[in-house]
């Protein structure tokens, strides 16, 4: 095992929040930091991959709320950072909900039905706070029993409160920063704009990141022991705190060691068992982490040799209307997802792509079985909507979060009803542990400038609590300077008690004396 490596602050984790917390540290002064990665590179849930011949996001590709009465802070950095973005309007989408036999529903069926589930919906959640105001238990509160709904109500249900909806009512993100949406669609990938973030704490060179403060991961995400023991990088097993500080642990075998810590994981990892706690957190603590959901939300990438779906104004997404709750049901054609869209078979001659979106269980389901037998079921999915003569998909990406023990899931979501007490739990430290992401942000969980807020909340946190330990340390130390003569004075009397207070010149009270009370002001010198 290496010799501990010593810092003021560990940070885990190089997600959004992790590297917002460590900007603030570091612009503060506090530039002895150092920020362990368990994967290759920066992002967490911010991530591209080559698919295609194009760059597409697996993870978080929005930014949520632009247009409103305040300018989103992710959006800032943005347009710092040149970031190239497109509007995302979902305003037709619920009109494009084709039935198995590859019928549209018609607009005003749509309409009626779209009116109900929104209802059902607002009907749940006052019920919800009226047994919250009188004391009662919502924990296991459902719908009335009604008739099994049906495809189409199924489908909107799905789009309504699965496919982009992160937060509780009200929707804060909505009422301060707009409900406008913005798709990144940058060559660069989001992650740039993290980059460009990091650049003015960071030492970088040509693009990359160089700073030896940043730990990454030895082994590639994609290399196929990444997911396996043969893990050689900073994949932080155990963390051991104190009042005198924290030791962390990591798989390879190396130790550090640091006044505070900074837990930028994921509220998946928090409530897996990747990281052991010595001694472990105590039951506040691990009662609001268990209590938080888990998302899962996973964009399943299709190539075509040629289109065969409609194109144009109103027609970027559709939906599949099946009798299984979210089974392939939100589509969207992946010009939204290219950079200039508008000029695509421009730039990217023959990207012919799909994008279809599951949640939770059935992205859990899809995480589980091959690549091969999800593309079938898309595949039967389209066949469905566009009849049987269209072309196969010539490849297919299934990203896995779940399954990837870095992340285990997308993004949080607090419950329907949260308490106060709920919240303060999730983010207040543990002794010298702070803990950030997007889980902490009582706003905007679930949101990339959730995370992105709730780092630089954290950062700003710490830098108080290290300031008031300052002024702790100085304290001690002057009341120290204080007993100091006293401490040498009795030290070097041979005399009785007795004897030698009757000798000194100065008169101190032996009980004062004894019971640590003696002031400067209680010493008389003649």
């Amino acid at each position: 095992m290496d010799s501990p490596s010593s810092s003021s602050v560990i940070i885990v984790g190089a997600g959004v929040s992790g590297l917002s917390a460590a900007k603030v540290l570091i612009e503060n002064g506090v530039e002895d930091v150092v920020i362990l990665e368990a994967s290759d590179r920066i992002g967490g849930r911010i991530r591209k991959q080559d698919f295609g011949g194009v760059s597409v996001e697996l993870g978080a590709g929005w930014i949520v709320g632009v247009g409103g009465r305040e300018l989103n802070p992710v959006l800032d950095l943005a347009l710092k950072s040149n970031l190239r973005t497109i509007f995302s309007d979902y305003s037709n989408a619920r009109y494009n909900i084709y039935d198995r036999s590859g019928k549209i529903f018609p607009r005003g069926l749509v309409e009626e039905t779209y009116k109900k589930e929104v209802e059902s919906a607002v009907q749940k959640l006052q019920k919800l706070k009226k047994l919250e105001a009188g004391g009662g238990d919502f924990s296991n509160v459902t719908e009335p029993p009604t008739t099994q709904k049906t495809p189409i109500e199924l489908a909107i249900d799905f789009t309504l409160h699965d496919f982009e909806m992160p937060e509780v009512e009200p929707i804060s993100t909505f009422l301060d920063y707009g409900e406008r949406e913005f798709l990144v669609a940058d060559e660069r990938g989001y992650e740039h704009m993290l980059y460009k973030m990091a650049e003015d704490v960071l030492f970088t060179s040509e693009g990359k990141l160089l700073d030896s403060r940043l730990k990454f991961n030895k082994v590639p995400e994609s290399h196929p022991s990444h997911d396996s023991k043969l893990d050689l990088g900073q994949v932080v097993r155990e963390l051991q705190h104190s009042r005198s500080g924290v030791t962390v642990m990591t798989e390879d075998g190396c130790v550090f060691q640091a006044n505070y810590m900074i837990l930028s994981v994921s509220i998946g990892v928090l409530q897996s068992n990747l990281i052991a706690f010595n001694p472990p957190l105590p039951r506040w603590k691990t009662e609001a982490i268990q209590k938080c959901d888990v998302i899962v939300y996973t964009k399943i990438f299709l190539k075509f040799p040629y289109k065969f779906w409609p194109c144009g104004p109103g027609q970027e997404f559709f939906l599949y209307a099946h009798e299984r709750r979210g089974y392939y049901t939100f589509w969207q054609l992946a010009a939204n997802l290219l950079p200039c869209h508008q000029h695509m078979e421009n730039a990217y001659p023959g990207s012919n792509m799909l994008v279809v979106t599951l949640t939770n269980g059935e992205s859990k389901r899809v995480e589980a079985q091959s690549d091969k037998e999800t593309l079938n079921e898309a595949m039967a999915a389209l066949k469905d909507m566009f009849g049987p003569d269209i072309p196969e998909a010539a490849d297919i990406l299934v990203p896995r979060w779940w399954n990837n023990r870095f992340q285990r899931g997308s993004y949080s979501n607090y419950p329907m009803i949260s308490d106060n007490q709920f919240v303060h739990d999730i983010k207040n430290p543990v002794g010298r542990l702070f803990f950030t992401g997007e889980h902490t942000s009582e706003k905007f969980s679930g949101y990339v400038h959730g995370g992105h807020l709730a780092g630089i909340e954290t950062g700003k946190a710490l830098l108080e609590e290290m300031e008031k330990e300052k002024e702790r340390t100085s304290e001690s130390e002057n009341q120290a300077f204080l007993l100091e003569p006293l401490l040498a004075l009795t030290g070097s009397l041979s005399l009785t008690q007795n004897d030698a207070v009757s000798s000194l010149k100065c008169d101190i009270p032996k009980r004062s004396y004894l019971s640590g009370k003696v002031g400067i002001a209680e010493l008389c010198y003649d």
